[in-house]
């Protein structure tokens, strides 16, 4: 099997996703700013929603515990591809090893659907909550959730290992220029030659779009049967007060699988790599921003214990 030593981003003077930027704002230094205090942010978001949890003995509840999680998640996708990305916008050289390649791969996609999963599973816990609300500390004991958790995270290594280990067994050839900010899918299909490349390609989409609409739809069951109790709620307020605890989430769900739907179900035309890059740097960069604002902001008792746990600290009088 031929094997690159290393993968280059991109080559100087080709007109390709670095270059395409820059000739967005015509400069990476704003792009690097841009990028990495949105990055800072991300981190800081999630570390505190995950402090606030961990401090509030109110939050300890399956709900939160799905969110501290999901915090997790994100703080590993996150470093798993800005780190590198933020370091190619200040280098001229923009290369990587076979092994990071394949590495930053499998990291990518295993906390990306442990992502998918976790976010499917505190659907079934908002479902189970107001559908059946007397059978929630039955069905959602600790031993329960941690085993929600467990089989969330089983579930990325799993699907990280099998994408992984599709592509990087395939024989690659020719230039070893990945047009892309990361070792994405797309970009190494088209630097990989033999018979086999359009199996694996079908077969590692086939997969990735299966367990994302699988989550998806179990998502929309959830949120029918939540739909369809809360309007046998008598009380306006009672309608309001179930369905303010699902907001955040609903949120969150139709930000990342609106920007994951663009990226694995939009048709590949012969310009498409320069419009995978841009929406793959949304979704990699923008949804984990977003993700901290939604909950901190759309669930009032986690900002209600963020404003009692630091700000109380900070200004007394004020809280």
């Amino acid at each position: 099997m031929q094997l690159f030593k290393k993968f280059k981003y991109m080559r100087q003077g080709s007109s390709r996703p670095w270059e395409f930027f820059r000739d967005l704002l015509l400069h990476e230094l704003m792009f690097f700013l841009l990028f990495l205090l949105m990055y800072l942010f991300t981190l800081l978001g999630n570390l505190l929603i995950m402090a606030t949890i961990w401090s509030e003995h109110s939050l300890h509840t399956p709900m939160y515990l799905f969110l501290c999680a999901l915090s997790i998640s994100e703080i590993f996708y996150t470093f798993a591809i800005i780190p590198r990305m933020l370091a190619d916008l200040l280098s001229t050289l923009h290369s990587i090893t076979f092994l990071a390649c394949a590495s930053q791969m499998f990291f990518s996609f295993t906390f990306g659907f442990t992502h998918s999963f976790l976010l499917t599973v505190m659907g079934y816990d908002r479902y189970v909550a107001i559908c059946h609300p007397l059978r929630y500390n039955v069905l959602m004991s600790p031993r329960g959730c941690a085993c929600l958790v467990a089989w969330s995270w089983v579930g990325g290594s799993f699907m990280g290992t099998v994408v992984t280990t599709a592509i990087f067994n395939l024989t690659f050839c020719g230039p070893n220029e990945i047009h892309h900010f990361f070792c994405h899918v797309p970009p190494l299909l088209k630097l990989a030659c033999g018979e086999n490349v359009l199996v694996v390609a079908r077969g590692v989409g086939m997969v990735c779009i299966t367990a994302l609409l699988g989550c998806f739809l179990l998502i929309l069951l959830s949120y029918a049967f939540i739909v369809a109790a809360i309007l046998k709620i008598p009380s306006a307020e009672g309608r309001h007060k179930a369905f303010s605890t699902c907001a955040s989430h609903l949120t969150v769900v139709i930000v990342h699988y609106g920007f994951a739907s663009v990226i694995y179900l939009k048709p590949k035309g012969p310009k498409s790599l320069e419009g995978d890059t841009l929406m793959g740097i949304t979704y990699t960069v923008l949804t984990p921003f977003l993700s901290p604002i939604i909950f901190s902001l759309r669930n009032k008792e986690l900002k209600n214990a963020m404003k009692k746990a630091f700000l109380s600290k900070l200004y007394p009088e004020k809280i």
